[in-house]
């Protein structure tokens, strides 16, 4: 997910995560008056002129745990995290090729 101008780096991260791992992936550009767009450490990066995405399951529209004291170790699945971690490795790759 990011704003209106990020699409480039949208798509070579969606490239990288359908490389790189099993996980579906959908994306979204979206100007920053959408609702959730930037609500994550991305938009600091975006206040000081830098590009950078969210990579998210959608966290609280999907996990009614999250940020609480419900949001455990034992609740995450660890086998689809360690395939956004490879995925974002191909994009990482990818980018430093260019």
């Amino acid at each position: 997910m990011s704003k209106w101008g990020e699409g480039d780096a949208v798509r070579e991260v969606e490239a990288g995560l359908r490389t790189g791992g099993f996980v579906p992936v959908e994306t979204l550009t979206a100007p920053s008056f959408v609702t959730g767009v930037d609500f994550s450490d991305h938009r600091n990066f975006w206040e000081h002129g830098y590009p950078a995405v969210m990579v998210t399951d959608t966290s609280f529209y999907r996990n009614a745990r999250y940020h609480t004291p419900e949001d455990r170790a034992d609740t995450l699945d660890y086998v689809r995290m360690a395939e956004v971690v490879k995925g974002i490795h191909c994009a990482v790759q990818a980018a430093a090729r260019r």
